[in-house]
């Protein structure tokens, strides 16, 4: 169907025009009715954020989002743009979206009088009408509302305290739109009194001219729960015009955050069969289980759900790369390639003192044990390992390397008594699925390490453990050493 092109025609057709929150009520209670998913892609939230969004969209609020990094704010955010109409008609050349029915600017209301029905209409599409600002010390009044512009004045002849001569900030660019803010509290003072200013009262000096422009606008914030009351403040009267206050929050249970990792960490490599045990992704959602728990790490800060994606990523990298070296197919990751995966852990954890002492690397290390111990009880629970560590005891060690093929790790684990039969009884492999096989009985290795049964350098070398840390587990950084030598 043909839009109208003109306002003549606009009118002609019966289009009414409907306030931005109006439309997302509409529109959230059309895709409700239907049955439709409202937030593709948000996973752990059902019965938590998403409602509370709802409510705060059927009531017509600006909405903020409070919550710690990596906890899909800006992602929430920004799919509410597919609660706005497909597109929505603007007098042609206006920079702030005029309604043909109630423009808000001069130059609307001058091109509306000179032209009346011929007017001419543009359509802006929903994502057109999405501003997005992450806030800084040094944004200043003319980024969010705008500025005076004295070339404007001079070629039309006008003075400086005309409207004609401003250039629009963001937030009257977003008029008839979404108007987000990434970390709110970082927004200084008077920048908040003249956003408030001019949402409430729908005015604002500008180089101490008043201007008068009656936005619709929905506003969104998220802030860090720290933020908004530590390094930076929120003026009272703009928390006040807030309606409602959403807390975000880390995946609760660990399937939960198993589905998000699967859903954004890119495994699948150029068409390549990469097969990732199951355990391999609990153990790599469990560290970060574990890192918001550990007292070396910031819990300020907070463990970004960024990390297990990342750490997966660098898990099936590490594979893929022993992959192309051995020339074996498929693709399994093991627990070597978790401890590959470091670099992408030290960069996202915020250390304590004493955590700085012992350093990025001795405390991811520490994570990823802890995390393989959880996990390898709930596989291996009830399962005799006895004769595994025996032969330990007797002063045998055993060497995987990253690099080592599925082949060769699996002549060394041969040597270990009932190692290969133990390991794989929680498990449907098959015999001939070697590389299944070893990373199950590499896992059971790393489940006995954490159990302080035997023990582990840093090159993947398995060996007994001494006398005096067996039955310690959780006092792990004793026995990580930097030399690479046995505990």
């Amino acid at each position: 169907m043909k839009l109208p092109t003109t306002f003549g025609e606009l009118k002609a057709s019966g289009y009414r025009t409907r306030s931005v929150k109006d439309e997302l009520r509409a529109n959230l209670i059309k895709k409700i009715r239907a049955g439709e998913k409202l937030f593709p892609g948000i996973v752990g939230y059902d019965d938590t954020v998403i409602p509370q969004l709802v409510n705060a969209i059927l009531a017509r609020h600006n909405i903020i989002l409070l919550g710690l990094r990596g906890q899909a704010k800006s992602r929430i955010i920004r799919q509410l743009t597919e609660l706005l109409d497909e597109s929505i008609p603007v007098i042609t050349g206006s920079e702030v979206n005029d309604d043909p029915f109630e423009p808000i600017s001069a130059f609307g209301r001058q091109t509306l009088e000179m032209h009346g029905d011929d007017t001419p209409i543009n359509w802006v599409g929903r994502d057109s009408r999405f501003v997005e600002k992450l806030a800084t010390p040094d944004v200043t009044v003319a980024d969010i509302i705008g500025d005076v512009d004295p070339i404007k004045a001079a070629k039309g002849g006008h003075l400086l305290s005309d409207e004609l001569t401003i250039h629009y900030g963001l937030l009257p660019r977003a008029n008839r739109g979404i108007f987000a803010i990434n970390e709110l509290p970082d927004l200084a003072g008077k920048i908040q009194v003249g956003l408030f200013n001019i949402m409430q009262e729908g005015d604002v000096q500008i180089k101490g001219y008043p201007v008068r422009l009656l936005l619709d606008v929905l506003l969104l914030f998220s802030a860090n729960p720290e933020d908004y009351t530590a390094r930076g403040k929120i003026i009272s009267p703009l928390k006040d015009r807030i309606g409602t206050e959403i807390m975000t929050h880390y995946p609760k249970e660990l399937q939960t955050a198993i589905q998000i990792t699967r859903q954004e960490a890119w495994t699948n490599r150029d068409g390549n069969n990469v097969e990732i045990p199951e355990f391999i992704h609990e153990i790599v959602e469990q560290i970060a289980f574990e890192a918001r728990d550990d007292n070396h790490i910031d819990k300020h800060s907070g463990v970004s759900q960024r990390m297990p994606i990342t750490v997966m990523e660098s898990v099936v990298s590490n594979a893929e790369r022993r992959s192309l070296l051995t020339e074996e197919a498929p693709i399994v990751p093991r627990i070597a390639d978790v401890y590959a995966a470091i670099p992408s852990m030290t960069g996202k954890m915020e250390l304590e003192y004493e955590g700085e002492q012992l350093g990025a690397n001795r405390i991811a290390r520490d994570l990823i044990k802890r995390a393989a111990g959880e996990v390898f009880e709930g596989y291996f629970v009830g399962i005799d390992f006895n004769r595994t560590v025996e032969w330990f005891d007797a002063g045998n060690k055993l060497l995987l390397a990253d690099t080592a093929s599925a082949e060769e790790c699996r002549g060394l684990l041969e040597s270990v008594p009932e190692l290969l039969g133990t390991a794989t009884i929680p498990f449907d492999f098959k015999s001939s699925e070697i590389a299944k096989v070893v990373a199950a009985c590499e896992f059971a290795l790393e489940g006995l390490y954490a159990e302080n049964k035997i023990s582990r350098n840093e090159e993947g070398g398995y060996a007994a453990v001494t006398k005096a840390r067996k039955d310690r587990r959780g006092m792990i950084y004793d026995d990580l050493t930097e030399t690479g030598k046995y505990s």
